[in-house]
C-alpha cells in the first residue's frame, strides 16, 4: 500500500504534469470504486486542473471553481501515467483499471487496481472534508503542528500498541505499515509496546525517529515517475518486507509476526531484547 512518501511524490508529479491542464474526459472501468454520484465524474470535465494534492493517503486532484476527485489507492491500487493515454473504450470488469481521466494534451493517468479483493475508492465531491475519512485524518506527521508535545498526548491519550497508533489514521495521517515498521527498528521499539509506557526521552526518540524516516523516504521518492516509486520504496526498507534476511543493523534474522490479513516485521535484537515476539492472536511475548 503507498503511503505519505509515496503519495506526496504523486502528488507532486501528477501537479507537475496536470497543473493547468483541462481535463478532457474520464472514464469509470470499475463502478465499485466510484462512492459518490453527485458531482458526477463527468463534471470535472472542462474544468482546468488547480493541482492534485495530499490528505493522508488519500490523492486530491483540485479543479479551478470546480470539484475535486479524490482517491484512495488501498493495497494493490496505482496510478499509470501517460504521455498519451491509449484510445481503447474501458470496458467495466473486464481489465485492473477503475478509471482513466485524460487531459487535453493527450497525457492523462489510470487508477488501477490490482487482484480480486476491490478497495480503491473514488469520490468527486465539492469539497474534501465531504469525505469522512478524510475530514477525521489526525495530524500529519511532517507539519509543524506535528510537536514532541503532540505526540506525547497522543500516546497518552489511551494505552495502546505503538505499531497500531503509528498506523491509526485518526490519530497520525499517512503512516501505514511498511513505515510504521521502518521507524520502529530505527527507534528501537517493540511493535508491541504499549504507548502509555514511554518516558518523555523515549516520546522525543520517537517523534525524531517518524520524521527522519519520511524524510529520507520523502528524498529517495522525490522526482521519480510514477512507474518507479514502489521499487524505491521496496529497497529503501531495513525490516519491512524482509522476513529471513539480515537485520543491516545488528545481523539478526528479520521475524515476521502474521495477522488475519497483514504481517509486521521486526528485528528481536534490535527491538525485543532478542526475544522473539509470539503470534499476534496470542498478545504477549514467548517466555
Amino acid at each position: 500500500m503507498p503511503e505519505l512518501p509515496e503519495v506526496e511524490s504523486l502528488a507532486r508529479f501528477l501537479t507537475s504534469r496536470a497543473q493547468g491542464r483541462t481535463v478532457a474526459s474520464v472514464q469509470i472501468g470499475a463502478i465499485s470504486a466510484l462512492k459518490t454520484f453527485s458531482p458526477a465524474p463527468s463534471d470535472l470535465v472542462g474544468r482546468q486542473v488547480a493541482h492534485v494534492g495530499r490528505h493522508g493517503k488519500w490523492l486530491d486532484l483540485a479543479t479551478v471553481d470546480g470539484p475535486h476527485m479524490l482517491w484512495h489507492l488501498s493495497r494493490a491500487g496505482w496510478v499509470r501515467w501517460y504521455d498519451e493515454v491509449p484510445s481503447t473504450v474501458l470496458r467495466p470488469g473486464k481489465s485492473p483499471i477503475a478509471l482513466r481521466l485524460r487531459l487535453d494534451d493527450g497525457a492523462g493517468f489510470d487508477l488501477t487496481e490490482a487482484g480480486t479483493r476491490k478497495r480503491l475508492a473514488v469520490h468527486v465531491v465539492a469539497d474534501p472534508a465531504e469525505v469522512e475519512m478524510v475530514a477525521t485524518l489526525g495530524v500529519e506527521p511532517m507539519s509543524e503542528e506535528f510537536t514532541v508535545e503532540r505526540l506525547a498526548q497522543l500516546l497518552a491519550g489511551r494505552n495502546q500498541q505503538l505499531k497500531g497508533l503509528l498506523r491509526d489514521q485518526r490519530q497520525i495521517a499517512g503512516i501505514g505499515n511498511a513505515y510504521s515498521d521502518e521507524i520502529l527498528h530505527a527507534a528501537r521499539m517493540s511493535p508491541f509496546a504499549l504507548s502509555r509506557s514511554l518516558d518523555a526521552d523515549a516520546v522525543a526518540l520517537l517523534h525524531r525517529t517518524i520524521r527522519e524516516v519520511l524524510a529520507g523516504a520523502l528524498e529517495a521518492s522525490s522526482g521519480r515517475p510514477a512507474a518507479e516509486l514502489k521499487d524505491s520504496k521496496r529497497r529503501g526498507m531495513q525490516v519491512h518486507g524482509r522476513t529471513g534476511e539480515a537485520c543491516p543493523v545488528c545481523g539478526d534474522t528479520v521475524r515476521e509476526v502474521s495477522f488475519a490479513d497483514s504481517s509486521l516485521q521486526y528485528c528481536p535484537t534490535c527491538q525485543t531484547g532478542g526475544k522473539p515476539l509470539a503470534d499476534r492472536r496470542m498478545s504477549r511475548l514467548l517466555r
